[in-house]
């Protein structure tokens, strides 16, 4: 009996998750639940990006580049299921800039496993750089850990890998925040004054939520976002 009436009790928490998020996506300037969604906005691009295996049903909405959200059901196993995001390319060498500098500030679950993170493109993808804002759940970074370091407005544990097509270097910020500014040129700067890379050219700087599981259903929420440079 008591097996019973959690169940329903689960149920109707669920199905009330369900419709305020239907609401949500209802009421936004653009939803979908289609895994490869795109939709672009003030210079950016948003993108459901549900790209891993064994992946659950995921909704992005949106009211612009900088305000919006997923829900997103992936079950509880390894390996990740998608990278909602917003991007914005800057299509210039590293020498040419004088900053590049973001701004973000979320909602996030307390459960599941992702982290919230920008993905960061160079030398038409042959570097990604990644920079976790915070992190739940089992997650962690490609590589091993180089040294830890402040730049661009915070401490970060630096790790240094490959996935088999780029190399992936990895800042996880030692305290989890879900609001904040980074000097992204700065972090870049850094990466090339230790060698590892050139004077590559700046491509898209991305910014979501990497989500490994999200069981049972939770809600992901740019609540705003933007990215400058000049």
């Amino acid at each position: 009996m008591r097996k019973s009436l959690r169940t329903i009790v689960s149920a109707a928490a669920i199905t009330a998750l369900t419709l305020t998020t239907a609401t949500t996506a209802q009421a936004a300037a653009w939803s979908s639940s289609d895994k490869w969604a795109t939709w672009s906005n003030g210079g950016y691009t948003i993108r459901n990006d549900v790209w891993g295996s064994g992946v659950g049903p995921q909704t992005i909405w949106a009211n612009s580049y900088s305000n919006w959200g997923v829900w997103a059901n992936h079950p509880n196993t390894g390996g990740i299921k998608s990278y909602p995001h917003s991007a914005r390319n800057v299509g210039r060498t590293l020498s040419s800039l004088h900053s590049v500098s973001s701004s973000f500030n979320v909602s996030r679950p307390g459960g599941g496993a992702y982290e919230t993170a920008y993905d960061i493109w160079a030398n038409n993808n042959a570097y990604e750089i990644m920079l976790w804002m915070n992190k739940q759940g089992a997650v962690g970074p490609l590589g091993s850990k180089q040294t830890t370091v402040s730049v661009g407005g915070h401490t970060w544990d630096v790790y240094k890998g490959t996935n088999g097509s780029n190399q992936v270097f990895s800042f996880l910020r030692t305290g989890n925040t879900d609001a904040g500014t980074v000097d992204v040129l700065a972090v870049l700067n850094w990466i090339r004054n230790r060698g590892w890379f050139g004077d590559v050219n700046l491509g898209e700087v991305q910014f979501g939520f990497e989500i490994t599981s999200s069981s049972g259903g939770m809600n992901f929420n740019t609540n705003s976002y933007s990215v400058s440079f000049s």
